[in-house]
């Protein structure tokens, strides 16, 4: 999970962002998570479903960490803008993307994206918007830049989906998921949930990223409950599509 942008969980205005427990200090083992996670592809093709495509279009990814996504979005996008507060992971980004002109990776956080009004036709957050009521500034920043028509989707982690969210829920037990469930759903968003494999290449790959995503003694307990190299993670996917016309009361 990554916490990444100020205003979430009930600021209100813009500010410092939220240090990620987990990519901001172990970015090298966030690489082998990233490279391990939807090894079967089911969570992007469930992105692809809901948003419709990002063929030809213009794509922001708020909260883009060092980039890991970036090129599989430049593969068919027009233009892919990242977005990140921290600026290590922004220089790893900017690394990652070296020489691919479409896209560009900016220094900022959610509620103050550096980009035009009406400049893109997705935007894209993973496992960053997972707050729920707080983040209202950061979801009205993504309505600016998107165009008529354009689709918000929000990924995160289904705290309701076994085993993952069964570890989510012992080191973050006020977290409610149900309540979460209805905020965006009275933001307008609909609500697909999705499994995904995680694939690992070593065992102690696998064990490394349990260390950084838990707490010492979830992540012990986590580790006895996988006896081999895969585990199942469920995602909520969250989209809302921007209207393309005034809408009457």
């Amino acid at each position: 999970m990554r916490r990444t942008f100020a205003g979430f969980g009930g600021q209100r205005k813009p500010g410092p962002a939220i240090p990620s427990p987990n990519i901001w200090h172990w970015p090298d083992v966030y690489e082998i998570e990233n490279r391990a996670q939807d090894a079967d592809g089911a969570l992007w093709a469930a992105l692809r479903e809901e948003t419709g495509g990002w063929a030809g279009l213009d794509v922001v990814d708020v909260g883009c960490g060092d980039g890991f996504h970036l090129p599989r979005f430049a593969e068919d996008a027009a233009t892919v803008a990242g977005v990140e507060p921290h600026p290590p992971l922004v220089e790893r980004a900017r690394q990652r993307c070296a020489g691919d002109p479409r896209i560009r990776v900016h220094t900022a956080g959610a509620e103050a994206l550096p980009l035009p009004d009406a400049s893109a036709d997705v935007v894209h957050a993973r496992t960053a918007y997972f707050f729920g009521p707080g983040c209202e500034p950061g979801l009205a920043e993504a309505d600016r830049v998107l165009r008529p028509g354009g689709v918000l989707a929000v990924v995160d982690l289904d705290f309701a989906s076994r085993p993952y969210g069964t570890w989510l829920r012992a080191d973050l037990p006020r977290y409610d998921p149900p309540a979460v469930d209805r905020f965006f759903a009275g933001q307008g968003f609909a609500l697909r949930r999705v499994v995904a494999t995680w694939r690992f290449a070593t065992r102690a790959d696998l064990e490394d990223v349990l260390r950084i995503e838990f707490s010492a003694r979830t992540a012990r307990a986590a580790i006895d409950d996988v006896p081999g190299l895969t585990i199942r993670v469920g995602y909520r996917v969250h989209t809302r599509r921007r209207p393309t016309g005034v809408i009457l009361p």
